[in-house]
Parts: C-alpha cells; structure tokens; sequence
C-alpha cells in the first residue's frame, strides 16, 4: 500500500537562498525605497544570478509580501514576549507596551517603515499587510483579554486591527514628512490608538487576579 504524499520542507540549501534573497532586499529597502527595487538588483546585491532569484520569487512584489511576512512574524514576537501582570494597573499601560514594542520594530527596521508606512502603491503588499493586520488583531485582543475582563466586543468590526491601521496612519505621515517616526508623532499615534480602543474599552476596566491562560 502506498503511503500519501506529505509536504516537504524546502532543503537547508534553499532556505539559506531565500534567506539571502530577503536579506538583500531589505537592504535595498533601507537604502533606496521601493521604487527602485528589481530582481535584477536583488541579485546583485545577494551575489546570485537572477535566475535564482526567479526560481524562488516570481516578481518583485513576490518578494515584497515574503519580506511582510517576516515583519508580521516579529510583530506576533513582540506581543507573545513576557508582561508582568503585576505592573499593568489599567489598560492604557498595556496598550501603551504593546505600541512602544511595535515602534521600537519599526525603528529598528527602515524595511518595516517602507513596506507598511509608506506611500507605495503595491497592492498585493497592501492586501498582505491588511491581512496580517487581522492575525495580529486577533492575537491583541486576546493578550488584553489575558489580562483584563473584557466587555462584549462587536463581532463585524475588529476592534484592535482596526485601532493598529488608526495608529499606523499616524506613524505614516510622520515617515512621509520626517523620513522616520519621531517621538512627537509616535505619541500622537498611541494616543489614537488609545481613543479608538477607548470608544469600546470603559475607562475603568477590571484586571484580573491573575492572568488568564491563552
């Protein structure tokens, strides 16, 4: 009897490949922004013939949606890492976690800020991003819930992918006109954060005794 076919892993070989056709990209990102990103120049950079690019990414905004998932990978990170329970007296101190770890990624990242802040007209990144935004909403949702009891939320609208897009529009204008997200703006983007979240989030919300299991 034959056994069914399983997915396979792709080799070390073309992982480190891929790896390094990501890492090239993102270089170019920070360098020169999206406009002048090619296969061709993704090659060069990852010393490899376009030919190997093509073989793992089909178009530029092939790689473009890959290299928006790797940063939606570390914005998951950020909101699985450790909170201590103890030290959040009200729901602004976690909202106001959450948002300091997710600027500090788009600080640290020019590739992050070109992708999902600035004005690039891909819409397949776009779409992706939107995407990813709805998994990371999800998961915000039920970090809050983790830690306070939540009131009924509506089901039609995601509250919390909603009030990250709110605040990355904030974010987005201060990379438009600064080049960079700067302190003055990156208040006002949690503080828009914080009033959509406030439109469903009474002002006193009951913490738990202790945090609730995922």
């Amino acid at each position: 009897m034959s056994r069914p076919a399983t997915a396979r892993k792709p080799r070390a070989s073309s992982q480190l490949r891929i790896a390094g056709i990501l890492d090239a990209a993102r270089a170019l990102l920070a360098e020169q922004g999206v406009a002048n990103l090619s296969i061709y120049s993704v090659a060069e950079r990852a010393e490899m013939p376009p030919s190997s690019v093509y073989h793992f990414f089909s178009s530029v905004p092939a790689i473009l949606e890959a290299l928006t998932a790797d940063i939606h990978a570390a914005f998951r990170a950020c909101l699985q890492l450790p909170i201590e329970h103890d030290g959040l007296r009200h729901w602004h101190d976690l909202s106001r976690l959450v948002e300091e770890r997710m600027l500090s990624i788009y600080g640290a990242d020019a590739a992050a800020r070109q992708l999902i802040l600035a004005q690039h007209g891909l819409t397949e990144v776009t779409q992706a991003d939107r995407q990813h935004d709805i998994e990371l909403g999800r998961l915000m949702h039920a970090l809050f819930e983790r830690h306070f009891a939540l009131p009924t939320l509506p089901e039609d609208v995601d509250v919390f992918a909603l009030a990250m897009e709110l605040g990355d529009r904030v974010y987005a204008r201060s990379v438009q006109l600064h080049g960079e997200i700067t302190p003055r703006l990156a208040e006002e983007g949690m503080r828009v954060f914080d009033a959509y979240l406030g439109l469903y989030l009474p002002p006193f919300l009951p913490k738990r005794a202790t945090p609730r299991d995922l």
